[in-house]
């Protein structure tokens, strides 16, 4: 009794992962001793769960901050630039205001996508309909053609998808997924499949590319806000790296998953797997 006790006045923050002894050779304080351990662990992870949504939130407001800074600061030079006189020279006028408006809007998407997700952390569920997922991605055909450009899109449906989902999110996702295999293929030879399939219990949508692919080292951050593979790349297309987390937490309230593989060279396909209606 008295090791017992003063194991647990030593106990604090720092020593959560301090364990009593147990088989003493006495039942109740053995009990005792389990019953303690038992909460000392529920404590633990308690703790290192509040650590780590404090870190994950110090490290969103960080990215954040340095996103929103980058086409403020590019906004800003510009504007220095037209008062200290290029605004009389017609020619650098245009060139300022062109490049502010991109910029401008890379801001507004960029706003857009932290609400989303703001909304997205907040939504238990989404309002749903019963719809054929397959008949949903061919309504969008004309407007993944136009983002394709001279891409090759193959479209592969051989089964009805029926599933519960919300249209407009479910939509986005697709879209974000699409302009992702856009933007990693190459403009004339490149090649996109979206191919649907099911069996009796679950649906399953891929887009997959031709690309160049993602290396293995980066997978598995791919759905974390602000995560960028390529960040150049990235940010000639005006991403900020959240398409993919965004994707991630709508098919997450649609009680489904999304996972990627990839190859060097090869392509990439994303996963989209959603239970049957």
């Amino acid at each position: 009794m008295f090791t017992i006790t003063k194991k647990v006045e030593h106990i604090n923050a720092g020593s959560l992962h301090d364990r009593l002894p147990v088989n003493q050779g006495q039942i109740e304080m053995d009990r005792l001793s389990l019953s303690i351990n038992e909460m000392l662990e529920r404590l633990e992870e308690a703790f290192k769960a509040e650590t780590d949504a404090k870190e994950q939130m110090r490290r969103f407001v960080a990215d954040a901050s340095h996103e929103l800074r980058t086409p403020l600061t590019s906004i800003h030079g510009f504007l220095e630039v037209l008062l200290r006189g290029a605004s009389s020279n017609p020619d650098q006028l245009n060139d300022a205001l062109k490049s502010m408006y991109g910029e401008s809007k890379r801001l507004r998407k960029l706003i857009q996508d932290l609400l989303l997700l703001a909304q997205l952390d907040q939504l238990p569920t989404f309002q749903k309909e019963c719809c054929f997922v397959d008949e949903l991605i061919l309504d969008m055909k004309p407007q993944l053609m136009l983002l394709a450009g001279n891409r090759k899109i193959l479209f592969d449906f051989p089964s009805p998808l029926p599933s519960d989902i919300n249209k407009d999110q479910f939509k986005q996702v697709v879209l974000n997924l699409f302009s992702n295999a856009v933007q990693h293929t190459n403009p004339t030879t490149g090649v996109i499949q979206v191919i649907g399939k099911a069996n009796e219990k679950e649906l399953s949508l891929t887009i997959q590319d031709n690309g160049h692919g993602i290396p293995p080292e980066h997978l598995a951050h791919l759905f974390e806000r602000f995560y960028k593979a390529d960040a150049s790349r990235s940010r000639a297309y005006g991403g900020a790296g959240l398409g993919l987390a965004i994707s991630a937490s709508i098919i997450e309230l649609h009680r489904g998953k999304i996972r990627v593989k990839s190859k060097l060279n090869v392509g990439t396909a994303f996963e989209i797997v959603l239970p049957l209606t």
